[in-house]
């Protein structure tokens, strides 16, 4: 069998869990094969994530402290889209609340699906050139550190394990082979 043949059709949805960021539901689907089986999906409202290039040609990052991983991750400026936002709209939001940057050039690059085996989250990664400095606009529970450097030392950085934040290895990397650099 062909697996563009083994779609799994939803019989039966229950929700699970319902929270702020996320909802939780348990489809039942049934199989190529009329078995039956049980599907937790994680339902998302999306994301972004800015790769913002100064006029040096440097990636600023953000250092945060992650309660998931229980440690600081060094990432993209990145943040959730609020219901009904267009990605662009909320790129432009988070640039500016974690890093204090307006942008003067944002240009939309790829999408990703970081866990589609049991999440609908999708990022959507921007470019933010032409840089304009002002002051971050945390949420009141963000601690955030910026840090900027060459694109090579960011690369250098996922090698040795220092950058390990899925997003931002994807965003960076993608920077790095498919975008003009000037």
């Amino acid at each position: 069998m062909r697996v563009e043949e083994n779609v799994e059709k939803t019989v039966k949805t229950e929700c699970a869990f319902e929270g702020k960021l996320l909802n939780v539901r348990v489809d039942t689907v049934e199989l190529h094969d009329k078995r039956y089986a049980r599907r937790e999906i994680i339902i998302h409202r999306g994301a972004v994530a800015v790769i913002p290039i100064t006029f040096k040609g440097n990636v600023v990052l953000v250092k945060q402290y992650r309660k998931a991983v229980e440690s600081f991750m060094l990432e993209v400026p990145a943040g959730l889209r609020e219901v009904n936002e267009e990605p662009r709209m909320t790129a432009i939001r988070e640039l500016k609340e974690e890093t204090g940057f307006n942008t003067g050039k944002l240009d939309f690059l790829t999408e990703i699906f970081p866990s589609p085996g049991y999440c609908t989250e999708k990022i959507h990664i921007f470019l933010a050139k032409d840089l304009i400095e002002g002051n971050q606009d945390l949420d009141e529970d963000e601690s955030i550190e910026l840090l900027e450097m060459p694109l090579e030392e960011a690369l250098q950085q996922i090698k040795i394990g220092k950058i390990s934040d899925a997003k931002t290895i994807i965003a960076l990397l993608y920077y790095s082979q498919f975008c003009e650099r000037s």
